[in-house]
């Protein structure tokens, strides 16, 4: 470094941006993890106003997670446990759910797997599908299913 010129070397600069990068990054991937952005829309619903519908009939209450994740905390109670990995997740859905017009609420543990697959059932056909975004565990939507203390189905 020169004496007129007290600025550090390009190298500080380049380790400088990669951090910063690096937790810019971070904290995208923490904002979609949280499902941070999420809120409750004309194609979502709250945990609450998800249960009392699928209660009264007018949703049916899929439970998209994994079967390790049903087994830690419940299943949502009237919830349809459906693990959207599997690949024959449409049939199994349309065995449930004959008409693709019906109305159909997706919940998943924070609301980032539920608006993604919500987005495929409509490229699918499916016409009414509804995103609970808070999911089980609670999201930027809302504290979730768990916290709500709505009651649960154990498997």
């Amino acid at each position: 470094m020169s004496k007129s010129n007290p600025r550090p070397p390009r190298r500080a600069y380049a380790r400088r941006g990669i951090l910063l990068g690096a937790l810019g990054l971070g904290g995208v991937v923490a904002a979609r993890w949280f499902n941070l952005g999420s809120g409750i829309t004309g194609t979502a619903l709250s945990v609450q106003d998800a249960y009392a519908a699928t209660l009264q009939g007018k949703i049916i209450l899929i439970d998209i997670r994994r079967p390790d994740e049903w087994a830690q905390t419940g299943i949502g109670q009237g919830a349809i446990p459906l693990d959207m990995r599997r690949p024959d997740f449409i049939t199994i859905l349309l065995t449930h759910v004959p008409d693709k017009s019906a109305p159909i609420a997706l919940i998943c543990a924070r609301g980032v797997r539920s608006r993604g697959l919500a987005k495929r059932l409509e490229q699918s056909g499916f016409t009414h599908i509804i995103d609970v975004p808070e999911g089980m565990l609670g999201s930027g939507a809302g504290g979730g299913w768990l916290a709500a203390g709505l009651p649960l189905t154990r498997v």
